[in-house]
């Protein structure tokens, strides 16, 4: 688990603190030498994490459980281990990932500018109407090309752009609306592109039509602008049964 909002993202960066960074300075500091730590996938400046995953090589003294509540004895309050599995030598947190699932979070009521409440949600300043949310998030389950909901020249030249979205629904969390969506795979600002382009349908600044238009489309020239970071979570990166080894 990670608290996003003071950090430059996931990925280790020079001069700038990032997770991988804080994690790699604990297992460093652990282990006395370096260790890398390769994530499920990279999430930008400000987005929070319930389910990131990563993987790591430890030396055979660490065990699961030892391993994680000593990272989370040296690590900052911002990060935390919620677990640790041992896991099949060949193990690529990345590539192996079957699927990811993320949650953004809309404040839809005044309280919602609250200081205890504004941090992670995205207190919206307009009305938005429930049924259209419904109406545009059912277009996008099933496999599609979302080159129009990516950051151009983020993806190699040679990546399809497809993406396999196995669900994608919004509910009610409260005063909150929540857009719960899990997929093989996803973009760079795919979900705050298609949060932000669902809100503008649902508050009348576009066409609903424009859904099933931009899933067709060849850029981003025409998508609305993303929905702001500090409002999304990673919940889960989900790994075949086969990969995790039996507890001693």
């Amino acid at each position: 688990h990670y608290d996003g909002a003071r950090f430059a993202g996931w990925q280790r960066q020079r001069e700038a603190r990032t997770v991988q960074g804080e994690l790699e300075a604990a297992l460093a500091r652990l282990c006395a030498a370096p260790v890398p730590v390769l994530g499920a996938g990279r999430t930008d400046a400000g987005v929070h994490a319930r389910g990131q995953a990563a993987g790591v090589r430890v030396p055979a003294k660490w065990s699961a459980e030892p391993l994680r509540r000593a990272m989370n004895a040296v690590l900052p309050d911002d990060v935390w281990v919620a677990a640790v599995h041992e896991m099949a030598p060949a193990f690529h947190a990345r590539f192996d990932a079957v699927a990811r699932r993320y949650a953004y979070v809309l404040g839809t009521d005044d309280a919602a500018r609250s200081p205890f409440r504004r941090a992670t949600e995205w207190a919206v300043p307009r009305p938005v109407e429930r049924a259209l949310l419904d109406a545009a998030s059912a277009h996008l389950p099933g496999e599609h090309v979302f080159r129009a909901f990516a950051v151009r020249g983020t993806a190699p030249e040679t990546d399809d752009h497809r993406c396999r979205v196995l669900r994608a629904r919004w509910r009610e969390d409260g005063p909150r609306l929540v857009f719960d969506v899990e997929a093989n795979r996803f973009l760079h600002h795919m979900v705050r592109f298609l949060v932000g382009t669902m809100v503008d349908v649902a508050s009348g600044k576009r066409p609903l039509a424009d859904l099933p238009r931009l899933l067709a489309a060849g850029d981003n020239s025409e998508v609305s602008p993303p929905a702001p970071p500090h409002a999304l979570f990673l919940e889960e990166v989900r790994y075949p049964d086969h990969l995790y080894l039996p507890r001693a």
